[in-house]
């Protein structure tokens, strides 16, 4: 008979072995998946989180190790990647108020980096001490790691990590609205890559009907002759502005709402596609007139998926109509790639915070005054479309902004935040009144028309109101497009100019017919796109994307691709 096995023996010979190998090694090994683990414990914050950020974790170790055999620098990449995904995810948040998510990889471009580079000049040199510091440090866990792994066993469990990741997140796909919390950064990137991939395989980054049988005719440049006088035209983005009363219990100072009334008293709707924070969404919407919801998950990056590709808008059909174009932008030029957006869709003179010498957040004061010296250095003769981009009402609103501004103010009484919202928009509104009067003033026979929008409402206003939901509950009717969380207000008023009288002009519009809303304002003749546009918004009653269910926009969008108007999307 054989003798039993002995277990103690064999103990012994494991432990002699791991001994014959180092405790250095052997930490050398463990101490990444350490790191993770407490990485994931500090920032996922449920279990189907942590779930995608072990898959995760193990897609990317087991592609290493299959590149490189080594474990201990395979899960020291790993731990390095995944460190420096939560840094850049919480670095976007603060700027922005939404995490990374894998369409940024996507879409990475140079104006990405010029960002970058523009408000951390010294970050080149970080990144460079960075890497001498790691490459020796990588060197040296190639050196000391004991172990080496087949490959193929650990591309297989690489293709099992990535099969489980993709089950999991097409079974619970993430939501949009998650994106803007401040958590959870590896697993919402991982989710996020596997839903977008699938998306860009169905319709690529902008939804449009596989063909249509109309054609929409090229304008022709010398075709624009507007019957009578042309207006200068002044477009004005009034930061996270909205009428607040929309909220009940709250209480406003005496006068609160004329800001929102046109030249003929009448309140209108405008109906934004954000809430809360990403501006460009709107930004996109009045000068492409287009919809950001047409690029569904993709629609965070409007503006740099648009850039050099969307070239159709309100100011190249003004220039076909013989105008300037001229935007005033209160950040750099290279966030979210709006300089290169806004050029794409005709305008001609830029500025940015660098070129106008802004500090910071200007008062609206400070773009009028420069907006007003802009256009006195503007050539007679040729009329002049100029976007005034404003941004005093930014959040936060728990600070006070330039306490030295409107001292004679006095708080209503509601919540602090809310009474500092009221307190710029009163600020607002002043600084309005007298840049009206300025444009009096200073061009006493020319005749201006002016649209005033609100560009989303607050980031508080949910829960304003609906104080009784709760985020999840918030979030549903976010993702619904509930009108009352995107509804803010257009405005049009008139200098030694009467508006021209349109059915286009109508009380709730979406924001995408705004160019449309303008140039019938003005009396300026539309090209075809935007007589196809027109005939849209009065059949869908001003609804634009949500009409038919994105039928009619997704039509709209292969006639344009077909145009030429819109290229490689």
């Amino acid at each position: 008979m054989a003798p039993a096995p002995n277990q103690n023996s064999s103990v012994t010979a494991l432990a002699g072995g791991l001994a014959a190998i180092g405790i250095w090694r052997l930490m050398a090994v463990a101490a990444p998946h350490l790191g993770a683990l407490i990485l994931m414990l500090r920032t996922e914050t449920d279990f189907g989180s942590r779930i995608c950020f072990l898959f995760t974790w193990g897609i990317l170790n087991f592609l290493f190790i299959a590149l490189l055999r080594r474990p201990a620098l395979s899960g020291a990449l790993s731990l390095t990647l995944v460190v420096v995904l939560v840094l850049l995810s919480r670095f976007k948040h603060d700027v922005v108020q939404m995490t990374a998510n894998f369409v940024d990889l996507m879409v990475i471009d140079r104006d990405t980096a010029a960002f970058l580079l523009t408000i951390f000049p010294n970050l080149r040199w970080s990144i460079i001490g960075a890497g001498l510091v790691t490459l020796p440090l990588m060197y040296a866990l190639w050196w000391l790691d004991p172990f080496r792994i087949r490959r193929l066993p650990a591309a297989a469990a690489c293709l099992a990590c990535t099969a489980a990741l993709s089950a999991y997140a097409f079974a619970w796909p993430d939501e949009a609205w998650r994106g803007y919390y401040d958590d959870g950064y590896l697993s919402k990137f991982a989710r996020s890559g596997v839903t977008a991939v699938s998306d860009f395989v169905k319709y690529g980054f902008m939804e449009s009907d596989p063909a249509v049988n109309e054609r929409l005719k090229v304008p022709l440049v010398d075709a624009c002759h507007p019957a009578g006088r042309r207006p200068n035209i002044i477009m004005i983005h009034d930061e996270s502005s909205f009428d607040i009363r929309q909220a009940g219990g709250v209480k406003v100072p005496p006068g609160y709402g004329n800001h929102f009334k046109s030249y003929d008293g009448v309140e209108r709707t405008f109906l934004a596609e954000s809430n809360g924070g990403p501006s460009w969404f709107t930004e996109y919407n009045v000068l492409a007139g287009l919809s950001s919801r047409s690029f569904g998950r993709f629609a965070y990056f409007v503006t740099r998926i648009a850039s050099g590709r969307v070239e159709r808008g309100l100011p190249l059909a003004l220039r076909r109509c013989g105008y300037n174009t001229l935007s005033l932008y209160p950040a750099f030029g290279a966030f979210m790639s709006a300089r290169s957006f806004q050029t794409t869709t005709g305008i001609q003179r830029f500025y940015d915070a660098h070129d106008l010498h802004a500090k910071d957040v200007e008062p609206d004061s400070f773009f009028y005054d420069k907006a007003l010296k802009l256009m006195a250095e503007q050539a007679s003769g040729s009329p002049l479309f100029t976007f005034v981009y404003l941004a005093a009402n930014h959040f936060p609103w728990e600070t006070k902004f330039r306490p030295d501004l409107l001292p004679s103010w006095k708080r209503p009484g509601n919540a602090a935040s809310v009474d500092e919202y009221l307190r710029r928009q009163a600020m607002s509104a002043n600084d309005y009144a007298t840049f009206v009067a300025a444009l009096k003033k200073k061009f006493p026979a020319q005749p201006f028309l002016i649209v005033r929008y609100g560009d989303h409402q607050p980031e508080f206003s949910p829960q304003l109101l609906d104080p009784g939901l709760d985020e999840a509950g918030i979030g549903k009717k976010l993702m619904d497009y509930d009108p009352r969380y995107y509804g803010t207000y257009y405005a049009i008023d008139a200098i030694n100019f009467e508006p021209v009288k349109s059915p286009a002009v109508m009380q709730t519009i979406d924001a995408a017919y705004l160019p449309l809303v303008i140039q019938e304002a003005a009396g300026i003749p539309l090209d075809p796109s935007f007589e196809e546009q027109k005939a849209i918004m009065l059949r869908c009653n001003g609804l634009f994307y949500a009409c038919k269910d994105g039928a009619e926009a997704r039509r709209f969008n292969r006639l344009l691709i077909d145009a030429g108007f819109v290229k490689n999307l």
